[in-house]
């Protein structure tokens, strides 16, 4: 490779597994000493292990790379800083963070836990907080660093899942904002919403093949049923490093749809319509009078009542 990232030091958490091995084994073939994050915990987030990201620092190391492994919790504000403390006490420095680390905790709404709600928004939103501002002070000190979020498709609208849905599209409103607090101090922050192959995203089934393979150091066990729907995380990596380059210093606050064959920017949202009522407040009247030829129009409700049985 062309060693695009010498000399940078990139964080990628939950890169033991997925989009985050992929994230941690090309930024270091682009040259940048990894600090591998992971748990090591399952989908759900139960449980922990060593094996992911130790098994992630051995093959970077085998392919003449630099890595530390690092198995705190995103979930924590201590977490977070231990995460960003071990980037710097091994390489003196932090150039890159790419927040990947999640888990899920599907439910209908009516049947959500809070204990389900909570669990899926710390680790996805509060776990992009607790690193990203650690991260920060070390990168506002340096005037550089490249910082990219994952969020999903699934913040658009997804059936089952309230809590993931609302962290990921809670990651898009952090990203912009973080992005006008540190570019003046030549820090980007980007999201991406990623389509791939993972753990979080095929069968109950596969996901179990993929965590037992993972810790074992095989290669994902996805066959083509899935990857003629779903990219591998390979073809996720190469635009997640593209963010974390000097070439991509103008691209900031923005959102991108990544999924292998096809990258999209984003559209921040914007006012489609607009109502005015010249003599005053709305009452309820008035509403119910114009709302349906105006702000209405068209409108298509995404899930319809369903006829009694």
């Amino acid at each position: 490779m062309a060693q695009r990232l010498k000399g940078k030091v990139a964080i990628v958490t939950g890169a033991g597994r997925g989009l985050g091995r992929a994230e941690a084994l090309l930024l270091a073939g682009e040259g940048a000493k990894v600090v591998v994050n992971d748990l090591g915990g399952g989908r759900d987030g139960t449980g922990g292990a060593a094996s992911p990201a130790d098994a992630v620092v051995k093959e970077i190391k085998a392919r003449g790379g630099e890595a530390v492994a690092n198995y705190d919790s995103v979930a924590t504000t201590e977490g977070g800083e231990n995460i960003v403390n071990a980037a710097v006490k091994a390489f003196g420095r932090l150039d890159i963070l790419v927040n990947n680390a999640g888990i899920l905790r599907d439910r209908m709404i009516f049947n959500m836990t809070p204990e389900e709600w909570d669990l899926v928004i710390k680790v996805h939103l509060y776990g992009t907080f607790n690193c990203t501002r650690p991260a920060c002070t070390v990168m506002k000190q340096q005037k550089s660093g490249r910082i990219i979020n994952t969020s999903s498709e699934s913040g658009l609208g997804a059936v089952g899942q309230a809590n993931y849905s609302a962290a990921k599209e809670g990651i898009v409103g952090f990203t912009r904002t973080v992005a006008r607090d540190m570019g003046r101090y030549g820090v980007t922050c980007n999201a991406i919403r990623p389509r791939a192959a993972t753990r979080l995203t095929v069968a109950p089934e596969m996901a179990e093949a993929i965590e037992k393979a993972s810790a074992e150091g095989k290669p994902m066990p996805v066959g083509p049923e899935v990857t003629a729907i779903l990219p591998l995380p390979e073809e996720i990596a190469p635009f997640v490093v593209y963010l974390a380059t000097d070439e991509a210093a103008g691209i900031n606050g923005c959102t991108f749809f990544v999924g292998g064959t096809q990258i999209s920017l984003m559209s921040d949202p914007v006012v489609t319509r607009t109502i005015f009522n010249r003599t005053g407040a709305f009452t309820l009247d008035d509403l119910l009078a114009v709302v349906p030829g105006s702000l209405a129009a068209g409108l298509v409700n995404p899930s319809p009542p369903q006829a009694a049985k």
